[in-house]
């Protein structure tokens, strides 16, 4: 059943209210899908205020470190040293009155002032309204934030970003690249759909997604990608959801399973597979012919892959928890048994904050190197499981060189029988797609 306000509550209030619960959780350490949903759980809204509510609780947490100036600019109390929920109820009300332009200024104060009484921080209501008021007469006299003189500590500040990953942008790929990498992980992420080739066709979908006024656009580079231009409603209610003729997958991951370049028949291993999106896809690729092996270590998430598998028709894939890089050891008759491999493997996924804008302040230089750690005893662990004549491809969702490139060129120099067949970096696009890293490797054939 859906929320409605009551005689006495503030239109827009309950939106505010359950992204205000989401920057909580999220400071808290949840993760911003996980808390959102939870939220909406707790609170149901209408499908406009959902889209309020998301777009408020992202909005909030992606440009943390923005607001966090803003803060610093307008109070008496610098911004980490204010009380939590006042920071992040205040987060709220700035993000409203300085980037949302549809949002009307007097409900924008109107309902965080409210908020800040009905949410224990009463005695504070002033200092909230007279913040937002401030920030009100800053925006209406062009007043801005003081910029840097450091390009890397501006463009933090400028793009909500940790000051560790500015630096390093700026040194990977130069300033104008770095800027348009970050202006991409603040972009809201397109909706792109992979449909299922063993069911359906992007022509037949695209016609009955605009039967319900759903417009799409073809995307460059995936023969089964549609981009849906304007949606609504939940999308399990969409045309084609029950029968599986599609799924979400961004264009980025729908670009990764190609490389492997399956045929029907052949045994592939997905090393890193849940929630599935690419273990289905190959199992669509090969026209559902030949085995799958799902593999990962949560059995909870394999879960997910198998309601994909079956949602999509795909019964060619097996699911088995179990650490990839362990699996030599659990299935000895592995050995030299598959034709392909993909290792997705875990990563920062600094390529995606766009999609994950909680990501950006969980990262940190040392959790990196724990998971350089990790992917290399990963790779090692599956070369001989691969055939000979067999091909690798390992992929991230990061554009860390050190989880990428020399990850992979110090792979082959502990390995020099294989192979680097190509590699790629792609680059958050701010007109969309995120960011990732794929290699394809092969291993000699048999003597």
């Amino acid at each position: 059943m859906s929320e409605s306000p009551s005689r006495s509550e503030t239109p827009g209030l309950a939106s505010r209210r359950v992204a205000l619960e989401v920057l909580e959780a999220v400071a808290a350490g949840a993760y911003a899908d996980v808390a959102l949903e939870r939220a909406l759980r707790q609170h149901p809204l209408q499908a406009a205020d959902r889209g309020l509510a998301t777009e408020l609780a992202y909005g909030a947490i992606r440009w943390r470190q923005w607001l966090d100036a803003w803060l610093d600019k307008l109070g008496k109390v610098p911004a980490r040293k204010q009380p939590p929920r006042l920071r992040w109820l205040l987060h709220l009300g700035l993000y409203q009155v300085l980037r949302m332009e549809r949002i009307p200024a007097a409900a924008a104060v109107n309902t965080t002032v409210e908020l800040a009484k009905r949410g224990k921080l009463a005695r504070l209501a002033p200092v909230v309204n007279g913040l937002l008021r401030a920030a009100l007469r800053a925006r209406e006299a062009g007043d801005g934030l003081v910029q840097p003189t450091d390009p890397a500590l501006a463009l933090a500040q400028n793009q909500s970003l940790p000051l560790w990953f500015t630096q390093d942008l700026l040194r990977w790929c130069g300033p104008a690249q770095a800027a348009q990498v970050a202006q991409a992980c603040n972009q809201v992420p397109p909706l792109d759909l992979r449909i299922n080739r063993l069911r359906s066709s992007p022509a037949e979908m695209a016609a009955r997604l605009a039967e319900c006024s759903m417009p799409t656009a073809a995307i460059p580079g995936c023969p089964d990608g549609l981009q849906v231009l304007h949606s609504a409603g939940d999308l399990r209610q969409w045309p084609g959801y029950e029968e599986g003729h599609w799924c979400v997958q961004d264009r980025a991951a729908q670009w990764v399973a190609p490389l492997l370049a399956v045929e029907p028949g052949q045994r592939v291993l997905d090393a890193c597979a849940a929630p599935g999106g690419k273990a289905t896809h190959l199992a669509e690729l090969m026209g559902d012919q030949g085995e799958v092996w799902a593999v990962d270590r949560s059995g909870g998430r394999l879960q997910r892959v198998a309601a994909n598998a079956a949602r999509l028709g795909c019964g060619c894939i097996n699911a088995l928890a179990a650490d990839a890089a362990q699996l030599l050891e659990e299935r000895p008759q592995w050995r030299a048994s598959f034709d392909r491999i993909l290792l997705d493997a875990p990563c920062s996924g600094l390529g995606t904050l766009a999609r994950h804008p909680d990501a950006r302040w969980r990262i940190s230089e040392a959790s990196i190197a724990d998971l350089v750690k990790l992917q290399a005893g990963l790779l090692d662990a599956l070369v001989p499981l691969l055939k000979p004549g067999g091909r690798i491809v390992y992929a991230t969702c990061t554009v860390h060189p050190a989880e990428n490139t020399e990850q992979i060129h110090g792979w082959l120099q502990r390995h020099p029988q294989l192979v680097l067949a190509s590699e790629q970096q792609r680059w958050p696009d701010p007109q969309g797609g995120d960011g990732f890293y794929a290699a394809v490797i092969t291993a000699p054939a048999a003597a």
